[in-house]
């Protein structure tokens, strides 16, 4: 299985690049991951909604320009599908089983993404009614991923 997780913009403190380092090192034990950042546009202080689409627009064509035809695309939105951490495990096995071996993970930046990017998107998922800032979203979803495989597997960490 080859994963992918695009997303907008840089992590730029230590502390989250280790966390990301740790649990793409952990994952790469199953899997192939790529974690693919594209630049972020900077967004006035009182920009316009045009002003925002525009912003959204651009970053979304960057990410679109990122994704393969043949990949499984789940995209993080607040709006998404809320699932156990099980059910995810199996929705990623089930997808191995249908022989969909690429698999790409979106995050957005931070007015989300564009109606593009989730146009293309297979999935939705949601992992909180909350906000969380993107660089730390994905730790987060590093972490579910690589508790994914755990539950997959039938091996110890999950509980």
């Amino acid at each position: 299985m080859n994963i992918s997780i695009i997303c907008v913009g840089r992590v730029k403190e230590k502390f989250l690049r280790d966390a990301i380092d740790e649990y793409s090192k952990r994952i790469s034990k199953f899997s192939s991951i790529n974690i693919i950042e594209v630049d972020d546009e900077e967004t006035p202080a009182n920009a316009s909604e045009k002003e925002m689409l525009a912003i959204l627009e651009k970053e979304g064509n960057r990410i679109l320009s990122k994704i393969s035809d043949s990949s499984y695309v789940y995209t993080l939105e607040i709006e998404g599908k809320k699932m156990s951490s099980e059910k995810f495990a199996k929705s990623i096995e089930n997808l191995c089983i249908e022989g969909k071996s690429k698999i790409c993970f979106v995050i957005g930046g931070s007015l989300g993404l564009s109606d593009a990017v989730k146009k293309r998107s297979n999935q939705a998922l949601s992992f909180s009614d909350m906000t969380f800032p993107h660089q730390l979203m994905r730790v987060i979803l590093l972490e579910q991923v690589y508790r994914c495989f755990k539950i997959i597997n039938n091996e110890p960490y999950h509980k």
